[in-house]
């Protein structure tokens, strides 16, 4: 008998009818991240970008979201060996997840963290539960979090907030990630906080989203005047989409908040 997949996606659909899809990571007991789980997790996030849903989801089963890296996949490496994972994991999870062309949230339940924590960086949205913890505790095997960590960390927080976040190898709170602006909302029941958020999300004007995202991202390469320069073009491309000819029509004839979206 083979193990079960070490992760779950599934598609949904919200009540008016956008599909959308939830990514769980079932590794158990602790939700390792070890070569199956990275390879599982690539394949899956392959199949979503050559059909993106309206919203995706991801999200862990079990008492915690990770414990982080099994560590045998560091032992014996070479400097080429371990600098091609970790431009294997770029290319096949952090990139994909942050090009989905659709808004995608991270719920963490509990504990999470390294790489866990570094995927949840890479998503648009992350909530967590009030017992949630957080870290990228690499320093303990002589590392540092190279699947983006620090530098999205950086991003969120701020420079000197992720130095020290990395450097002590400390567990931070749900409380002080939302403080520090890297956690978006803390709910006492997260699931069901992520699920709401999933189905409005994808019932929204995607391509708006998508163009949202392209944006953000044109700033984070080159700034304000790079996002500048982009920006008549990317929105200019909206005007020819269905959703928003019918938001305007909706926002004339009934007021704001009646449109619906078909994402296209």
């Amino acid at each position: 008998m083979t193990d079960p997949k070490p992760t779950r996606l599934e598609y949904a659909h919200t009540p008016a009818g956008a599909r959308t899809a939830i990514l769980t990571i079932a590794n158990p007991p602790l939700n390792l991240f070890d070569a199956r789980l990275m390879r599982t997790m690539a394949a899956d996030l392959a199949d979503l970008s050559g059909q993106a849903p309206r919203a995706l989801l991801l999200r862990a089963e079990g008492r915690v979201v990770s414990g982080g890296v099994d560590v045998h996949i560091f032992d014996g490496l070479g400097v080429e060996e371990g600098a091609a994972l970790w431009k294997d994991l770029f290319a096949g999870i952090i990139h994909p997840l942050e090009q989905m062309p659709c808004p995608v949230i991270f719920a963490a339940h509990g504990l999470t963290l390294t790489a866990a924590f570094e995927i949840a960086l890479a998503c648009d949205i992350i909530l967590a539960a009030p017992r949630a913890e957080f870290g990228l505790v690499e320093t303990v095997v002589g590392l540092t979090p190279s699947m983006g960590g620090p530098q999205r960390l950086a991003e969120r927080a701020g420079s000197g907030r992720a130095r020290e976040l990395v450097m002590t190898a400390g567990l931070y709170d749900a409380t002080t990630m939302a403080d520090w602006g890297v956690v978006n909302a803390v709910h006492a029941d997260v699931e069901a906080a992520a699920r709401s958020l999933l189905d409005r999300l994808a019932d929204g004007p995607t391509r708006a989203h998508a163009a949202t995202k392209q944006l953000i991202g044109a700033w984070r390469h080159g700034g304000v005047a790079e996002a500048d320069s982009i920006t008549p073009a990317v929105s200019g491309r909206l005007f020819d989409t269905a959703d928003m000819k019918n938001g305007v029509q909706s926002f004339l004839t009934a007021g704001p908040g009646k449109a619906t979206y078909r994402g296209d």
